[in-house]
């Protein structure tokens, strides 16, 4: 089935959108733990989107994107768990404006809408501190964004970025130190 997922990937990226109609019930099952997981981050109460609406939003942008040469299965679930990341962090960052007033008018405040704000305040904080870890060692970036956004294992992180299994064990080793320290600062 892999080899399948990668021949429709690369008859995708050739323009046939219909190849990726075609490939997305063989991932979907993939794809729907990964956008779960994703929700189940910020706990059971106050997502701020749904395991369906995040799936969805991910098939939105990938649909359209012929421009990325799909290596292979892995690749594509690295590009899923960035476009899921984009997704939760703009969602969170809307969820932030609509707190500090955004445009709309003032609500009663409601005990259950802190764990929404504060799962926002939470994926903001990771995304920057991704960021400056990006800025560290693109590297690292990219295995936190395969494990932590996507769910992908040690092996698929690796094949995902053309890396050995012990380069990326060590560079997740070194990734959560390196967010450790940046969200524990002594």
């Amino acid at each position: 089935m892999s080899n399948e997922i990668t021949q429709l990937l690369k008859r995708h990226h050739a323009g046939e959108r219909a190849a990726f109609d075609a490939m997305v019930p063989l991932v979907y099952t993939r794809l729907r733990e990964i956008a779960h997981r994703q929700r189940l981050r910020g706990g059971e109460r106050g997502n701020t989107l749904s395991t369906t609406a995040l799936l969805q939003e991910a098939y939105l942008q990938l649909v359209e994107e012929t421009g990325v040469d799909w290596q292979s299965r892995t690749h594509f679930f690295a590009i899923c768990a960035r476009a899921m990341r984009r997704i939760l962090v703009d969602a969170a960052r809307q969820r932030s404006c609509d707190k500090r007033g955004g445009g709309q008018p003032d609500l009663t405040l409601k005990t259950d809408l802190m764990a929404i704000d504060e799962q926002a305040e939470d994926i903001l904080s990771v995304n920057l501190a991704l960021d400056s870890l990006r800025e560290f060692n693109e590297r690292l970036a990219q295995v936190v964004e395969c494990r932590y956004f996507g769910g992908l294992t040690e092996e698929e992180t690796a094949a995902a970025l053309g890396a050995s299994l012990r380069t990326v064990q060590r560079d997740w080793l070194r990734a959560r130190a390196w967010l450790m320290k940046a969200f524990n600062p002594a």
